[in-house]
């Protein structure tokens, strides 16, 4: 009698191992290729070119706001191709931290829509040139009023350098000042890319000017 039911138990177990084997059979296939397009679309490459001047100035509301904009008649363009709507709409992305290093910044729209990053949740840390702070129509007053940190060199040299860094994943770099004229008059470029060697050695770069320009560092010296 024992020996029918130990039997039964090693051909249950045998069935239950059958079973399980053509499960995880069937299965695994699907598995391996829901994670490999998992990662693929993790892995994509992100390499895009924006040229200025826009024809236009371009809506911030629109591209840069949870509601869009809401106007029923808005001069301002919505043609989302323009260069300046598609980095508003990469900035606008930013969940965790946006670090921007910038000559001159003095576009209302831009300061706008880092000072609602901030308030959203988002560490903002900004570097410019110490003789553009105090510029006719700088945002950076008016960002360290919101509670950004924004630190600048103090150097008779410039720190000329236009450059952000989105979640530290992706680099936004060029000739570009944020500036109302760049957007709309000047012939500016920026590249937009996710490639890690460039975005970590901007990242590098960023930490070493924001460590340099640290104000206590100033005040020691003086």
């Amino acid at each position: 009698m024992n020996g029918i039911l130990s039997l039964k138990k090693v051909l249950g177990l045998l069935l239950t191992s059958c079973t399980t084997y053509i499960i995880i059979k069937k299965l695994l296939p699907y598995y391996v290729r829901n994670k490999s397009l998992k990662k693929s679309k993790n892995d994509e490459k992100i390499l895009k070119v924006l040229f200025f001047p826009d024809p236009k100035p371009t809506c911030a509301l629109k591209f840069a706001s949870r509601n869009g904009c809401t106007r029923a008649r808005c001069n301002l363009s919505h043609e989302p191709s323009f260069a300046s709507a598609q980095l508003l709409s990469c900035l606008f992305r930013t969940k965790h931290q946006l670090d921007v290093c910038i000559y001159v910044f003095t576009a209302i729209e831009l300061g706008d829509l880092v000072i609602n990053l901030h308030r959203s949740g988002v560490n903002v840390r900004v570097i410019t040139d110490d003789e553009q702070v105090d510029a006719s129509s700088s945002q950076i007053d008016r960002l360290r009023q919101a509670g950004i940190q924004a630190r600048h060199d103090a150097s008779s040299y410039l720190m000329h350098h236009k450059f952000a860094i989105v979640d530290k994943k992706l680099l936004i770099n060029g000739s570009f000042n944020w500036t109302l004229t760049a957007t709309t008059g000047n012939n500016e470029n920026l590249m937009i890319t996710n490639d890690s060697e460039f975005v970590d050695k901007f990242s590098e770069e960023f930490e070493k000017l924001w460590n340099l320009f640290d104000p206590k560092l100033f005040n020691a010296t003086t």
